[in-house]
């Protein structure tokens, strides 16, 4: 398929688009379009209106004012249905798939074949094979969905996009959990999905990305739109200046301070997931963990905070030997950890502030039956002003925050069990620019306070930007561990790739 001519009209048109909630205000006049076969990228900070701005457009909220064209066609969405039906398709960073049923359950699940009153199994497994072949996918149809990687998942939403017949795919956050190499896969489908004539509304918080995949950026700041740029005429720089209304001098915060004391020394840790695995931390180090997915990073930091079970090895803790059964003796002996999906492991979204930041602490203020509400609310208070939470109160809940918000009470809940060592898990995950200084800022505070950090990443300028060491691991076991001085992306990959 040619190119598709930019002077056409455009595919989607949203003009004036506004949307209040109780006492916010989430979008104030935005105008955005979308060309068929083009992607085009939608930043902010978290709270910017992104999330709005595409629930409207995908029938979850209704708006207050403005209007919707898709084809040169106004439209009214009250329902998700209705937009599905217009030909938008969302596919979120949490993935919309049943685990326990088929691929093919799952691609026509809400559209299923139906043939003399009865679903048509076999036209469902053949379509979707069909299509899980043309997008390279080595799957059965008839696989269920548990079996498959992230990256897997990914394409399967997006087989199912196409399943619906979808002129406008929107991908939030579509890469927060894969690997470089899966990233180069899912933007092959990409390009494949451009040249179909399907718009992409591409949501990211990884600018590096943009280059490789975006053909125009529209950037919210505040509610409002604070401007479009085709790619090639803009820079990092620029659109960061944008997003955050300022100039940043330097993104990432840290002051090298580490000593010679040894707080967490790991020998030879092994559990079904890792083996062999040797390494220390130093107090006032932050210890990165870099390498491919699947390599054992996170199945480590399970492995010390006492979820899953070790069959050998050694922990010691200020030189001290200890025995870690469950994630209650690993924070008794000072090893707290921030976990690597909030919104499943680390929040109760339900609940507010206080409850969640004192969540791991209930013994400190608890008596048999007596609450010391004075003591909770001292804990709570005391953390939530030191990470600076941006909330209206401690009884704002927590599915009110902001991504970065919600980081920052995770964080402050393992800072209130007062740990020796802190472990982050992907710690910028899903969270915006000025949000991800925050955090960085916060490590690197508490990195000059003694800390003693392990910080475990998928983004190479995270890990280069931040550590002072960085562990290295391939086949879930430790390659290398480089120097600050004796890092680089090339060092790195030598040792997370067999080559």
């Amino acid at each position: 398929m040619a190119e598709p001519s930019w002077q056409e009209p455009p595919l989607l048109r949203m003009r004036n688009i506004h949307k209040k909630f109780p006492g916010v205000y989430a979008l104030n006049g935005v105008d955005f379009d979308l060309r068929a076969g083009e992607v085009h990228a939608l930043l902010g900070e978290n709270g910017a209106g992104k999330s709005t701005l595409i629930k409207i457009l995908g029938g979850i909220h209704s708006r207050d004012a403005g209007s919707i064209e898709i084809d040169g066609q106004k439209l009214e969405f009250r329902t998700a249905s209705d937009a599905q039906a217009a030909g938008v398709r969302i596919i979120h960073q949490e993935l919309a798939l049943v685990p326990d049923i088929s691929i093919a359950e799952n691609v026509f699940l809400g559209n299923e074949k139906i043939k003399h009153g009865f679903i048509n199994s076999i036209e469902m497994l053949n379509e979707t094979q069909a299509m899980l072949n043309s997008f390279g996918i080595k799957r059965r149809a008839d696989e269920r969905i548990a079996k498959l990687t992230v990256a897997e998942q990914q394409l399967v939403e997006i087989v199912k996009a196409i399943s619906f017949n979808a002129k406008i795919i929107v991908m939030d956050e579509p890469t927060s959990s894969l690997s470089d190499k899966e990233c180069d896969t899912l933007f092959e489908k990409i390009r494949f999905l451009k040249a179909q004539g399907i718009g992409i509304i591409y949501i990211s918080h990884r600018l590096s990305e943009l280059d490789l995949i975006a053909d125009r950026v529209t950037v919210l700041r505040d509610s409002i739109n604070a401007g479009t740029r085709n790619m090639g005429e803009t820079s990092r720089t620029e659109l960061i200046r944008m997003m955050v209304g300022r100039e940043i001098a330097s993104y990432y915060s840290r002051d090298y301070c580490a000593t010679s004391d040894v707080v967490l020394d790991v020998e030879g840790l092994t559990s079904d997931y890792i083996r062999d695995v040797s390494f220390t931390v130093r107090r006032g180090e932050i210890l990165g963990f870099s390498g491919l997915m699947g390599a054992g990073r996170t199945e480590t930091m399970r492995a010390i905070f006492g979820i899953d079970k070790i069959h050998a090895g050694k922990i010691y803790i200020n030189g001290k030997e200890i025995t870690i059964n469950n994630s209650a003796d690993a924070m008794r002996c000072g090893i707290s950890l921030v976990p690597e999906d909030r919104k499943m492991n680390g929040i109760i979204p339900q609940e507010h502030i206080m409850f969640n930041i004192t969540l791991k602490v209930l013994s400190s203020f608890i008596r048999g039956i007596l609450v010391n509400r004075a003591k909770e609310t001292s804990i709570s208070a005391h953390y939530f002003n030191e990470l600076a939470v941006k909330a209206p109160s401690l009884n704002t809940l927590m599915a009110n925050l902001s991504g970065g918000n919600q980081q920052k009470v995770v964080v402050a809940s393992t800072l209130a069990t007062k740990p020796h060592v802190l472990i982050f898990d992907e710690p910028t995950r899903g969270i915006d620019i000025g949000a991800k200084m925050e955090i960085y800022a916060i490590m690197n505070r508490l990195a000059k306070e003694g800390m003693a950090i392990i910080m475990v990443s998928s983004e190479m300028p995270e890990v280069l930007g931040m550590s002072d060491r960085i562990v290295v691991m391939r086949d879930k076991t430790v390659s290398g561990i480089l120097a600050k001085e004796e890092a680089t992306q090339e060092a790195i990959m030598r040792l997370a790739v067999l080559i």
